[in-house]
Order: structure tokens, then C-alpha cells, then sequence
């Protein structure tokens, strides 16, 4: 029981971390940790409870998983943000290639 204490009072730190963060990826380091601590918790009230619940450990599973694809698809967002592309939109150049080559026009068709 003494763990779930220590994982709560880390999980505030973490959230005073989120807010007060200078930089974004500070914050979204933080919620990575706050993701991983709630994971924690999860699994540590499963076995500590009794007869164990097995329920809480999908849960954790999920939680998981879902925690990991979040940041993944943030941290591409802030970084494609940040480069100034959009993916999917064209501008109206050029189109380039994946090395950032202009491309020739495309022959016209009869």
C-alpha cells in the first residue's frame, strides 16, 4: 500500500510538471510520465487487492496502448508543426520527392 502513496505523490509532481513545463515537449513528457504512473497504479491495485483483479490488468493493457499511440501521434503533430508541413495539403509549388527534390511536370496525356 506504502507504493500506491509513492506513485500518487510522484503523479502530482508530474502534473505540476505538465503545467508548469517551459516547453511543450516538457509538457508532453509529463503526460507521458502521468500515462506510465497511472499504468502503475493500475497494476499495483490488481495485485494488492484481494484475490487479485484481473480485469484492472486489461485495463492497464489498454490504457497502455493507447497511452503510447497518444503521444506518438502528438509528438508527430508538434513536430510537423513546427517544420511548418501539413501532411496531405499541397501548396499550390512544385510537387517534391521524398528526398525534397522538385519533381519534372507530368507529361500531358492526348
Amino acid at each position: 500500500m506504502y507504493a500506491l502513496w509513492v506513485m500518487l505523490g510522484l503523479l502530482v509532481l508530474y502534473i505540476v510538471r505538465a503545467v508548469m513545463g517551459p516547453s511543450i515537449w516538457d509538457r508532453l513528457l509529463a503526460m507521458n510520465l502521468i500515462s506510465t504512473k497511472i499504468i502503475v497504479i493500475i497494476v499495483v491495485l490488481a495485485s494488492v487487492t484481494y484475490g487479485g483483479i484481473a480485469f484492472l490488468l486489461d485495463f492497464a493493457i489498454i490504457y497502455a496502448l493507447s497511452g503510447f499511440m497518444g503521444t506518438i501521434f502528438i509528438a508527430l503533430f508538434l513536430s510537423d508543426r513546427k517544420l511548418g508541413k501539413r501532411r496531405g495539403k499541397h501548396k499550390g509549388g512544385p510537387p517534391e520527392s521524398s528526398s525534397g527534390q522538385t519533381l519534372p511536370p507530368a507529361p500531358k496525356g492526348e
